[in-house]
């Protein structure tokens, strides 16, 4: 209906271009026809493949009248109460003689009452004609319409399989229309076709391989990394205070329970010493809310063309909105902001663009931002209110270091039991999480030399011969940890 009532008000403006930058031609066309019966007036269609035809009666097309300029001196010949969808146009756009053409039936509107629609994916409208131009944006389906969506496909399956009923419940069914929110009424349909034709059911097992075809669809430059099953991180070594903060605000987030004056979760920022698991904490967030982790790659943002870099943060940023609920992990973020001059202005532009979304987004997206140098971060980001909390993850304290050596082992399938863990955790004292796994690792491979089962001696052996970050870069991390200490929250 908003999209009916929106369109219907820019017809009634007496604008005579209307740019619509879509891929749904049909949803589109649907929605014209409406209004050409409430507005007596005619429907024409142009394709460069089939002319011009009109489309509210059923008349054959003007074969003729195919190419773009004569079917625009047509257009300003006819001077009809209509309105001309030009589909595809936007490769003539750039051409002297079409941007006076429709100039002039721009100009004959008062007139004539016709109106020109540019449907495309994507339209650069020439400067001459963007005060004659309106743009109407076609909002993605709602809850209603694609559950209306859903169940006429399950309809559709029942008799095509002698009056089975499509199994689910009710549960499903709105994490399934949740799933889909975001897309094309076309690409939804394709999805939820797939899920319900499988195997006549819509479970829960369908719905993360609709998430990764939905994630597929909508992240077409391979900036954003998807990752779904996220429960997997929700026990971790360590990391208690930031996990209990999390578990406060997961009802919240998720709309679980009802909402007494407290804000939306916005997003952390996870500030630490390199190798102390920040990847690991962010991961941890969305395991422990058991929603969708999207990693955002700054590297793979930035284009040489100007402009171009931070178009694709702003498309990032709305493809995680579509995603939502969901967690937007931002990896080393000072490296992609950090305000400098030798760029030509981008990182301050990048800068930008990411401030107004954090303070003007509505979707429920937990933005977590992970940075090892806080100097190089602008003020402007760290300043109260970007963030809910601002937490430091240090180095390990023995208890997760002990932790941290069973995972390791474990994961090795080798039994803990059978080290002197108490040794071990006193061994590497100031070693990162990171450094106890390279441990674990190179003590195999030493073992492995000798022929030898890896025993404690191995492991000691490795932590003793290695010089830990904490030791290399002690002033560095020293510094840190001060600024830290009155200005964050301890991750654990």
């Amino acid at each position: 209906m908003q999209n009916s009532h929106d369109l219907e008000l820019i017809l009634n403006s007496r604008i005579p271009i209307i740019v619509i930058e879509s891929h749904e031609e049909r949803r589109v066309l649907a929605l014209l026809a409406q209004q050409t019966i409430k507005l007596a007036k005619a429907l024409f269609k142009w394709t460069i493949t089939e002319g011009l035809e009109r489309i509210d009666i059923d008349l054959e097309p003007q074969r003729h009248n195919s190419q773009p300029t004569e079917v625009l001196r047509h257009i300003k010949a006819a001077q009809q109460n209509a309105i001309y969808v030009l589909a595809d146009f936007h490769p003539y756009l750039d051409e002297a003689m079409h941007i006076r053409l429709l100039k002039d039936i721009a100009l004959s509107h008062h007139e004539t009452g016709s109106h020109i629609v540019l449907i495309s994916h994507d339209i650069d409208l020439p400067p001459e004609l963007q005060k004659f131009t309106a743009h109407f944006e076609l909002s993605m389906p709602d809850s209603n319409e694609l559950e209306k969506l859903i169940r006429d496909i399950a309809n559709e399956w029942a008799k095509d399989n002698r009056g089975k009923k499509v199994h689910t419940d009710r549960k499903t069914l709105d994490a399934m229309v949740n799933n889909l929110a975001g897309l094309t009424l076309r690409d939804a349909k394709r999805l939820a076709r797939n899920a319900i034709y499988d195997d006549g059911a819509l479970t829960k097992s369908d719905l993360p391989n609709v998430m990764q075809a939905k994630y597929d669809l909508l992240n077409n430059k391979g900036v954003l990394s998807f990752e779904y099953e996220t429960a997997s991180f929700s026990d971790v070594g360590g990391l208690s205070k930031l996990s209990d903060w999390l578990k406060q605000r997961r009802g919240i987030f998720h709309g679980e329970l009802e909402n007494k004056g407290l804000d939306i979760p916005k997003g952390t920022l996870l500030l630490g010493v390199q190798g102390c698991g920040k990847s690991l904490a962010a991961r941890a967030v969305a395991g422990i809310w058991n929603v969708p982790l999207l990693r955002l790659d700054f590297g793979a943002l930035y284009n040489k063309f100007h402009g171009e870099s931070e178009r694709n943060l702003r498309e990032s940023l709305k493809t995680a909105e579509v995603m939502a609920p969901c967690v937007l992990w931002m990896d080393e973020i000072e490296k992609g902001i950090a305000v400098g001059d030798n760029d030509g202005g981008t990182s301050r532009r990048m800068l930008g663009t990411l401030l107004t979304w954090m303070s003007e987004k509505k979707a429920p997206v937990f933005m977590v931002a992970t940075a090892n140098e806080i100097e190089r971060l602008p003020p402007e980001l760290i300043r109260k209110g970007r963030f809910d909390e601002i937490f430091f993850v240090d180095l390990p304290k023995d208890d997760v270091r002990w932790t941290i050596f069973r995972i390791h082992l474990e994961k090795r399938e080798l039994n803990p039991e059978e080290f002197d863990l108490a040794v071990l955790v006193k061994a590497s004292n100031g070693f990162s999480g990171a450094e106890i796994e390279q441990a674990v690792v190179a003590g195999l491979y030493s073992a492995h030399a000798l022929s030898e089962e890896m025993k404690t001696q191995h492991l000691l052996h490795e932590i003793k011969t290695t010089k830990p970050l904490s030791v290399v870069m002690a002033e560095k991390i020293n510094q840190l940890r001060h600024w830290a200490a009155d200005r964050t929250v301890p991750a654990d």
